[in-house]
């Protein structure tokens, strides 16, 4: 599951030809990350999704509309003032980097015309969507990133904008025979890793799809392949980017035990056809393959707070039947205690006032009992307060039994 290079161009593709040389219509901020454009183009109406959250970047074309606030957020209504009615003159993609150029032409205040760049970056956590001038200085981007939180690049208005370059890797799409054996086999690591991280914009998904068309086993390090292995990987490498450049996509989701597990912009041939969803539009793609994810996480969510509900009850429950029994041990001293009663009510009349104890025959045993007393109180009332504990106990006793049916 990457959102690569790859997968850019293919979406770059599918923008061209649906937006270019339209009209933006609408622009609207539903999400603090996210724009809706509406294009007309061509007697149509399209509607593209731009996401810079850094948890789900995305961009893709959408018949789906959103409710926005009330009030529209600062950067929304910037782009109104500057693009609304802009005509899409081009949608590039520099290299194989995950970024897509939106070049608009509209007219100023002064009725001239000019040209802006909006740019939509689709890095991870790095997400960003930049609005530049045609000089390529920074007027507003929808998250502002200050030297404090990047020592790469500052994003504040009237900054120069540029592409941090922060791995040596090549583009795969200029790349020659010769950069590739430079590359790839420079070191010893597994074939699928080399490819991934020596060339811009290619997914591990990807780059074990590479391995797999040359016939290799993907974690076979690059040291141990000979002659042949080499030529064929690169075969199946320059191949591949052969139908990048000519834009011959072929997007498919791929499925794992009824669940979508990877997407890419390419045919994935590794995997059994029946596990493999092909489709024709990207977008598409995109937006049914997160959508069932997010279905998926939603039932794993509410089944995880089921489980907590569950698991919360059983503990309580548990210790509610510990305290129970515990309870329930403690009703067996109600006998004695109403022995206790009943032995005071008969001797009590010899028991001297103050007396910590009285010992009595037991008539049930025959046998001494040493029973203890309150001295604050008469044998009477030492009678009257072992028979309530023992009524006490005796009613818990009842209830717990009930219980326990």
């Amino acid at each position: 599951m990457a959102f690569d290079g790859i997968t850019i161009a293919n979406i770059r593709k599918e923008l061209d030809e649906a937006l270019t040389g339209g009209r933006v219509y609408k622009i609207a901020q539903p999400e603090p990350d996210e724009l809706l454009l509406t294009i007309k183009n061509n007697g149509t109406q399209q509607r593209v999704t731009l996401s810079a959250s850094a948890s789900l970047p995305l961009i893709y074309l959408t018949d789906k509309n959103k409710t926005s606030p009330m009030t529209a957020p600062n950067f929304c209504m910037l782009l109104r003032k500057h693009i609304q009615n802009g005509k899409i003159i081009s949608i590039s993609q520099p290299g194989m980097e995950r970024i897509i150029n939106f070049e608009i032409e509209h007219l100023d205040e002064m009725g001239d015309v000019c040209r802006k760049l909006l740019i939509v970056e689709l890095m991870g956590k790095h997400s960003n969507i930049i609005f530049c001038n045609d000089s390529g200085v920074i007027i507003d981007s929808i998250k502002h990133i200050s030297g404090l939180v990047s020592s790469v690049r500052e994003v504040l208005p009237g900054k120069e904008y540029f592409i941090p370059h922060t791995q040596d890797k090549l583009n795969p799409l200029t790349a020659s025979e010769e950069d590739f054996m430079d590359r790839v086999f420079a070191g010893s690591m597994p074939c699928f890793k080399a490819l991934y991280s020596g060339f811009t914009g290619l997914s591990p998904a990807i780059a074990h799809e590479i391995c797999y068309r040359a016939g290799g086993d993907a974690d076979l390090s690059t040291a141990a392949l000979d002659e042949a292995g080499r030529k064929a990987l690169y075969r199946a490498f320059s191949e591949m980017m052969r139908d990048v450049r000519s834009g011959d996509f072929s997007p498919c989701i791929v499925y794992e035990n009824g669940v979508p597990a990877e997407y890419a912009a390419l045919r994935l041939t590794s995997y059994p056809e029946a596990q493999r969803k092909d489709y024709a539009s990207i977008s598409a793609l995109l937006e049914d393959y997160y959508a069932e994810k997010n279905t998926i996480t939603r039932i794993r969510q509410r089944s995880s707070d089921l489980r907590r509900i569950v698991s919360t009850a059983l503990e309580r429950n548990i210790k509610k039947y510990d305290l129970q029994l515990k309870q329930m041990r403690d009703t067996e001293k109600k006998d004695k205690y109403r022995i206790y009663g009943e032995l005071l009510n008969t001797y009590g009349y010899g028991v001297e006032p103050g007396a910590k104890s009285m010992t009595a025959l037991n008539y049930y045993t025959n046998e001494d009992i040493v029973i203890p007393l309150d001295p604050m109180l008469t044998a009477g009332e030492n009678a009257k307060k072992y028979f309530d504990k023992y009524n006490k106990l005796k009613r818990t006793f009842e209830a717990l039994s009930q219980l326990t049916l």
